[in-house]
């Protein structure tokens, strides 16, 4: 698999993010690509306009993270919306992604974090973050973000972090035949449960769909299978953030005609 990072000069941290990552590896092929406007903005990134993407598999988007509360964190997520597109994007439409790629950056995310965190002069969550905001593109891609302040778009040494991870896609294999692809239902928007499926599991987990997305239709699961680039056979439902009994129901009830797998985080976490 042949990967490219992109970031918006406009964007501090994603700016900061693809510095170090120069800094620290000449690798000519991960084409680094630089946007005039925001990355949450860039529908036009295609072979067509950006050359260098032309045998390219898959997208990184390096971006600042920003929440109301500010908490240091260093997360990664696939890009769409599930309702609305206040964010970038179109209404109803996810960008195709990798549950593999995911993982494996995930993974390496935790690794590296705890291998240089002595650097760092505080303490940041690592986090998926659910399907959230745009752009709306044709590549396969994910977002990985410093955030959620000025302060952390700012800080070289977790810049660097973000950095490093990016640097094992190197050595990524196409064929991780032990992990399960699966779409997740449920949960807040930083996704604890499936945070830990995601680390000590063997499911690798594409597109979230939150519950403050719900209630569930058939197209929003059909959507996030058709752009997971892995075969999806199994959905992982966080129960008890999926609502009241009604709405659990119905999710039971389409994902059963649609002909999925169905698993509870919580029976997967006691296996």
């Amino acid at each position: 698999m042949r990967f490219a990072i992109a970031y918006s000069k406009l964007n501090s941290a994603g700016k900061l993010i693809a510095e170090e990552f120069q800094k620290l590896a000449y690798a000519p092929q991960f084409p680094i690509i630089e946007l005039n406007k925001e990355t949450l903005y860039s529908d036009d990134l295609t072979p067509e306009k950006y050359p260098e993407l032309r045998n390219i598999d898959f997208i990184i988007f390096t971006s600042t993270h920003k929440s109301a509360k500010g908490n240091p964190s260093l997360s990664l997520h696939a890009p769409g919306n599930w309702r609305s597109a206040d964010l970038g994007g179109h209404p109803y439409k996810v960008c195709p992604t990798s549950a593999f790629v995911l993982k494996y950056l995930f993974q390496n995310l935790n690794k590296i974090y705890e291998e240089n965190k002595k650097n760092l002069n505080e303490e940041y969550q690592i986090t998926l973050e659910v399907t959230h905001h745009g752009p709306l593109i044709k590549i396969p891609c994910c977002f990985i973000e410093l955030g959620s302040s000025e302060k952390q778009w700012q800080d070289k040494e977790a810049a660097k972090i973000l950095a490093k991870t990016l640097i094992t896609l190197q050595d990524y294999q196409d064929n991780l035949a032990d992990w399960i692809p699966a779409i997740g239902i449920g949960g807040p928007h930083y996704a604890p449960n499936f945070n830990k499926l995601q680390l000590s599991s063997n499911y690798a987990i594409s597109h979230i769909i939150p519950e403050y997305s719900l209630p569930l239709l058939e197209s929003m699961l059909k959507e996030a299978e058709e752009k997971t680039i892995e075969n999806i056979n199994e959905v992982l439902v966080d129960w008890k953030g999926c609502g009241k009994s009604e709405q659990r129901q119905k999710i039971l009830d389409i994902l059963k005609h649609l002909n999925y797998n169905v698993k509870r985080t919580s029976e997967i976490s006691k296996e």
